[in-house]
């Protein structure tokens, strides 16, 4: 797959995200999918494969949020078989705290499936909002 592809594919993901719709992003995982968070939080380091970013970082994730999680594309660059987008994401916790990150997401594409994502945000709003995920009871 070439860079047209690829961004048609991260374009695809995010018209969904844009409307609080994970689908399209959800059914674009390799199985082997890598996430790796920057930074020193409790949700910093690396998830391996889907079911885990699934299981592990999205469910607690998910569980936090009293509205829709929506996440709003600002650029895309592609160069071989690497997207990065420029995004921010915007929910509220059930705290009733505003989560409205920024993020560089830099995505490795392969066969048409996302197989790894390296996220950049404020690890900091990370840390004073969402907390440990290991103290959350994912719904």
């Amino acid at each position: 797959m070439g860079e047209t592809e690829n961004m048609r594919l991260m374009r695809h993901i995010f018209a969904g995200l844009v409307e609080g719709d994970g689908r399209p992003f959800v059914e674009s995982l390799a199985d082997d999918f890598r996430w790796t968070i920057i930074g020193t939080t409790k949700w910093s380091g690396t998830y391996e494969g889907k079911q885990t970013v699934l299981d592990e970082l999205f469910r607690p994730l998910l569980a936090q949020f009293a509205d829709t999680y929506t996440n709003t594309p600002h650029r895309f660059l592609a160069t071989g078989d690497c997207v990065v987008v420029e995004c921010s994401g915007r929910a509220t916790t059930t705290e009733g705290k505003p989560y409205n990150n920024t993020y560089c997401w830099i995505c490795h594409i392969e066969g048409g499936k996302l197989k790894a994502l390296t996220e950049y945000c404020d690890t900091d709003l990370i840390a004073r909002t969402l907390g440990d995920p290991a103290d959350v009871t994912p719904a």
